[in-house]
C-alpha cells in the first residue's frame, strides 16, 4: 500500500528490513555486515515537434548486502523485499564472500568516523505534476524554441523529468540513517538553419525543488537564440590563444580533477596528480569548497556511501591541493583516513572571481570562447587533453563570430595552473558549481 507522499514503504519498515538483514548476515556467520534499501518512482516525458516522443513511467525498489568473513568480502542484490528472499540473498554474499581472497583493506569504515549527528538538508520536494501536466510543460518549451524565429527549423525534443527516492544505509556497527529525495529536470535542444549549415544547442536544469525550474518558456527561447548565434560558423587556422570555458564546461574539467585526486586512481597510481598533496596545482585564482550541507543541494548528504561523516572544507586553497577524495577502502590501501567521499564529491564549489561572462571576454580580449565539447580525449593518468569544439572567436574582447570542427589541446598540469580568473556566472551541474574559466593558453588545431 503506497504511503501519503506516494511511497510504497515507510522508513521505519526500510530499517527494519535493513536490520532484517543484518540479523541474517550475523545468524550465517558474516563478522560484519552493510546493507542498503531503497525505492523510488517517478516518470520522464520527451516531446519533438510537438507530439509526444517518449514516455516512461519508473518504480523500483532494491537492497545491496556487502558481508565480510573477516577480510573476504561478498556482494548480492535483489528487487525482492520477502523474508525469504532476503536471507538468500545474504546466503549468496556470503557463498561469494568464502571464495574471495583476504584484502586488508576491506571492512566496514571505521566505528569513530561514521555519522552521528542528523542535519534537515531540504532534499525533498514532492512535485504535484502528473504525466499530462508534464507533456504541456515540455510542449511549452519547445514551442517558445520555435516561435523565436524561422530559422529554428527542427527540434531534438524539450524533456521534463521528476523523481523521488528514499533509503536507508545500515551497518553491523550499530549506523541506521536514511532520508527522502527529489530531482525534478527540465530541458531542451533545437536545430536552427538547414543543410549543412544547420546548429543546435541545448540547454537543462535539475533541481530538489521544482519551483526552482525556470519557466519552460525561457529555456526554450534561450536555447533557440543559442542556436541561432551559431548559423555560418567558421573554422581556424591553428593557433595557440587563450581559452575561455562556458561554465557547463567547466564543471567538466572540475570532473577531470576529482577522477584524478579520487581513491581509486590514487592507490592505482594511475593519475597525473599523484604525490601533489601539499603543492599548487592550480593557479591561485582558484580555491575550491567541498559543502555537503547546502540545503536542497544536488550532492548534499550528511554522510557518504557507507555512512561516514561528510565535512565542509576547503579542498584547493589558491591553487593548493589540501585533500583528497576517499572512502574507506581506498584511504587504507594509501595509508590514510576516509574523507566521507565514498560515492563521490558533495557539492564541489569554484569560488567566483570578480568578473562575470562579459568581463571574462573582454579580459582575454583575442581568444576562443568555448561553449560545446566533443569526443572524450581526457587521459587522466598523463593529464592530456584533447577535445573537438565548438564556440566563438572572440576579438577585442567581444564575439566576432561562432566557429566550430575544431580541436583544443594541452595538457591539464599546465591548464588548472594556467587559470587567469574564474567568472561569477555560477551554474549548478550535479556535483559541481562553478562560472566560467578563462585558461591563459591552449591549442586551438582547425585548417
Amino acid at each position: 500500500m503506497a504511503t501519503s507522499n506516494g511511497f510504497s514503504f515507510t522508513q521505519d519498515a526500510l530499517r527494519e528490513i535493513a536490520a532484517d538483514v543484518l540479523k541474517s548476515a550475523k545468524g550465517q556467520g558474516a563478522s560484519a555486515c552493510d546493507v542498503d534499501v531503497s525505492e523510488g518512482w517517478g516518470h520522464s516525458v520527451s516531446v519533438r515537434q510537438g507530439e509526444v516522443d517518449t514516455l516512461e513511467y519508473h518504480r523500483d525498489k532494491g537492497i545491496s548486502v556487502t558481508v565480510y568473513l573477516g577480510q573476504q568480502r561478498g556482494h548480492a542484490s535483489t528487487t525482492d523485499f520477502a523474508p525469504q528472499a532476503l536471507r538468500d540473498t545474504v546466503a549468496a554474499a556470503v557463498s561469494i564472500a568464502r571464495f574471495t581472497a583476504s584484502d586488508p583493506a576491506a571492512g566496514l569504515p571505521d566505528p569513530e568516523q561514521l555519522a552521528r549527528e542528523p542535519r534537515e538538508l531540504d532534499l525533498f520536494h514532492p512535485w504535484a505534476t502528473d504525466v499530462d501536466a508534464s507533456i504541456e510543460l515540455a510542449r511549452r518549451c519547445e514551442a517558445s524554441g520555435f516561435s523565436v524565429s524561422e530559422l529554428v527549423t527542427n527540434s531534438e525534443g524539450a524533456s521534463v523529468s521528476t523523481q523521488q527516492t528514499q533509503f536507508v544505509s545500515a551497518n553491523s556497527l550499530g549506523f541506521c540513517e536514511g532520508y527522502a529525495t527529489t530531482r525534478h529536470g527540465l530541458g531542451c535542444s533545437m536545430i536552427a538553419g538547414e543543410g549543412d549549415g544547420m546548429q543546435r544547442d541545448d540547454w537543462y536544469v535539475t533541481r530538489r525543488n521544482a519551483l526552482d525550474l525556470p519557466a519552460p518558456e525561457a529555456i526554450g527561447d534561450y536555447v533557440a537564440r543559442r542556436a541561432l548565434s551559431r548559423l555560418n560558423a567558421r573554422k581556424l587556422n591553428t593557433c595557440e590563444v587563450p581559452v575561455l570555458f562556458e561554465a557547463p564546461l567547466a564543471a567538466g574539467l572540475l570532473g577531470h580533477f576529482v577522477s584524478a585526486a579520487s581513491g581509486g586512481s590514487l592507490y592505482r597510481r594511475s593519475s597525473f596528480l599523484l604525490d601533489t598533496l601539499g603543492t599548487q596545482v592550480f593557479s591561485d585564482a582558484v580555491t575550491l569548497l567541498e559543502d555537503p550541507f547546502i540545503p536542497g543541494g544536488l550532492a548534499s548528504s550528511w554522510f557518504d556511501d557507507e555512512g561516514v561523516a561528510t565535512a565542509r572544507r576547503e579542498v584547493v586553497t589558491r591553487g593548493t591541493l589540501n585533500g583528497w577524495f576517499l572512502g574507506s577502502y581506498s584511504a587504507r590501501k594509501l595509508g590514510l583516513k576516509s574523507t566521507g567521499n565514498a560515492g563521490g564529491c558533495h557539492n564541489l564549489i569554484l569560488q567566483p572571481g570578480k568578473l562575470g561572462l562579459t568581463g571574462l571576454l573582454k579580459k582575454m580580449g583575442r581568444g576562443l570562447f568555448v561553449t560545446e565539447l566533443l569526443g572524450h580525449g581526457v587521459n587522466t593518468v598523463t593529464g592530456d587533453y584533447s577535445r573537438g569544439a565548438a564556440g566563438y572567436w572572440v576579438e577585442n574582447g567581444e564575439i566576432a563570430y561562432p566557429v566550430h570542427e575544431i580541436t583544443i589541446a594541452g595538457n591539464l598540469r599546465d591548464m588548472f595552473r594556467d587559470i587567469v580568473a574564474c567568472g561569477n556566472d555560477m551554474l549548478v551541474r550535479g556535483s559541481k558549481q562553478c562560472g566560467s574559466v578563462l585558461i591563459g593558453n591552449m591549442t586551438v588545431a582547425g585548417d
